[in-house]
């Protein structure tokens, strides 16, 4: 039994709280906010038998904890992993890592120094559609990847600290990343903000990775549709991954362009391909729990976690490029 305390306890801490209490492996035996109301609602829910706490402090000093699940505000994130590394204790951070390079490698040397574990949420990495997409292209059914893109978009929380990049491209980077196996070369990000100036509400990323493969992402906390979408389009065949979707999470297209030769003539020409439409059988789980446990066995079984801290280091490197491209109004950016 692996005994953790949690830091963050609002919308999503809830969330990760529930999930980790419903784990066979884990106890939860502290949850920490500084906020009182949100201890309140912890508090009047009987069935929830947890020490509550507005100090930080009690957590890294109980003994019995030997892990803490972090799901604060990003500006936080880093001093308070750097506090419970250097007290032993496992690391689960929310997404993003740390807000700028140099705190999240602090992270990763405190996490090396001191032997513990070091996660970092990435919650779709952990999607049993996204693995069976990653699966299909590793396996070449979908050919050469030529582009992807994905949409990330609702009439949802309006974000007072984080702009629309920071808050919601680190799913779509983090997917991107994994599908094509490789760190985007350069960025290029235009946005704007219309209900808070200076965060914007609205944006759309472009990334370019080696042999000519790009990806596109729009996100935004203001439109009339709330979808979750990614298209994939290889040489051989084309995927959709549509988290909306109940049941059928992924359909697989085969549509093309093929070659062909015109005998008679030393002629080439391109003829569309209009294929049948695959649905795999996907056996869902929720990803959140997926992730969850994916900790709790890390801890247990001395493994490192599928998304540690160099996973979430890659995905931060990206987003400061992208920021900086925002900034200077689209101005394609190296990544780092």
């Amino acid at each position: 039994m692996i005994t953790i305390g949690q830091v963050g306890v609002g919308v999503w801490g809830r969330n990760l709280l529930r999930n980790f209490m419903s784990l066979p492996d884990c106890r939860v035996k502290i949850c920490c906010d500084k906020n009182k109301d949100v201890l309140g609602i912890l508090k009047a829910q009987a069935d929830l038998k947890l020490k509550l706490t507005s100090s930080f402090e009690d957590l890294l000093n109980d003994s019995d904890i030997k892990a803490i699940v972090i799901a604060t505000l990003p500006e936080t994130h880093a001093s308070l992993a750097i506090k419970a590394l250097e007290s032993g204790k496992h690391v689960f951070v929310e997404k993003p890592l740390a807000l700028n390079i140099e705190d999240a490698e602090e992270m990763i040397k405190a996490a090396k120094v001191n032997k513990c574990l070091l996660m970092v949420g990435h919650l779709l990495l952990y999607h049993p559609a996204v693995r069976h997409l990653k699966s299909a292209i590793d396996n070449d059914e979908l050919g050469n990847i030529h582009y992807l893109y994905s949409t990330r978009v609702n009439l949802g929380q309006v974000r007072e600290i984080e702009n629309a990049l920071w808050s919601l491209t680190a799913h779509d980077i983090s997917v991107a990343i994994y599908l094509l196996n490789q760190q985007p070369v350069e960025i290029a990000v235009t946005g704007n903000a219309y209900l808070r100036k200076g965060i914007q509400d609205v944006v759309f990323v472009t990334l370019n990775f080696k042999n000519n493969t790009m990806a596109h992402i729009h996100a935004s906390w203001l439109d009339p549709h709330k979808i979750r979408k990614f298209t994939v389009v290889g040489s051989k065949k084309m995927a959709v991954f549509d988290d909306m979707e109940a049941s059928e999470k992924i359909r697989i297209y085969d549509k093309g362009v093929d070659w062909q030769k015109n005998y008679g003539s030393y002629d080439n020409f391109l003829t569309l391909r209009q294929g049948g439409i695959q649905i795999p059988q996907i056996n869902m789980m929720e990803p959140l729990r997926i992730e969850c446990a994916h900790f709790i066995d890390c801890i247990k079984n001395n493994k490192q976690p599928f998304t540690d801290g160099d996973n979430g280091l890659s995905v931060l490197k990206v987003l400061k490029s992208a920021q900086e491209s925002l900034e200077s109004n689209g101005k394609p950016v190296k990544v780092k």
